[in-house]
């Protein structure tokens, strides 16, 4: 089902700054930057391989990233994986009785669907499969 770990996001207060963090460690500038109005987020992605790191700062204050950082501060916000069939993933992991945080996909960054499961069946991780379209 899953196919690989597609991107680790990490919620950030200050996107220029975070950009400035790993490019230093990765050695070259973000490779994509976008904002999903939707979604309250200005984000910057950063392959490392096969995957990537993806940065996410809040653009307004009732956003999932901006509550995330006032309630746990900046860090680890999920991971995503990814699948080939986003509708069947679901289905099948809300069958075995995971909590799906999306009742059907939404639109995500890279032109993707994607889909949320709660933190507290999944060791505390917060995790994200994704679909290219």
């Amino acid at each position: 089902m899953l196919t690989k770990i597609d991107h680790i996001g990490i919620a950030v207060n200050d996107l220029e700054s975070a950009m400035k963090v790993y490019g230093d460690f990765t050695l070259k500038d973000a490779d994509h930057v976008e904002e999903l109005d939707s979604e309250g987020v200005k984000i910057a992605f950063f392959n490392v391989g096969e995957s990537a790191i993806e940065l996410l700062q809040p653009t307004r204050e009732d956003s999932p990233i901006a509550k995330f950082i006032n309630k746990r501060g900046e860090g680890i916000h999920h991971i995503c994986y990814g699948v080939k069939d986003l509708e069947k993933s679901m289905e099948n992991l809300v069958k075995l009785g995971y909590k799906c945080l999306d009742e059907k996909p939404r639109n995500g960054a890279h032109n993707t669907r994607v889909a949320f499961f709660h933190p507290k069946q999944t060791l505390g991780t917060l995790i994200e499969l994704s679909e290219k379209k």
